[in-house]
């Protein structure tokens, strides 16, 4: 029963997939620019860098409630300490994932390599 199940997938398949892939009338597409691409990857970087902080601010608020709730029991305190460490530990990472991904996007935008700037017209003098 498998066999035929596996053969029917594989014919169905090809079927498919010829199909669409003599699709015409395709719309054109519109290419993309380093201002396009820059503004993605400041968009995408934000947001991920924006969720995981409000992460990291969450698990470091988790460990120092289950750190003020452990009272006498030592196995629950070193369990917090731990948990506030990693928290720390991964906003730190975070932060420094934002900084990567600001430095590769100003690289691709040509931003980084500007030695002056003028801000009122927000062009680069090499």
């Amino acid at each position: 029963m498998r066999i035929i199940s596996k053969i029917s997938f594989a014919v169905w398949s090809l079927l498919f997939v010829k199909a669409y892939a003599l699709a015409q009338g395709l719309p054109p597409g519109t290419p993309i620019t380093l201002d396009v691409l820059d503004y993605l990857i400041f968009r995408v970087g934000t947001f991920f860098v924006s969720v995981s902080a409000v992460l990291a601010v969450i698990f470091i608020i988790w460990s120092g409630v289950t750190y003020m709730y452990a009272g006498d029991d030592s196995t629950k305190v070193i369990v917090a300490q731990s948990r506030l460490k990693s928290g720390i530990i991964g906003a730190a990472i975070i932060f420094g994932v934002g900084v990567i991904i600001q430095t590769i996007a100003s690289v691709v935008t040509l931003d980084f390599f500007c030695t002056v700037r003028i801000p009122i017209i927000g062009t680069c003098v090499y």
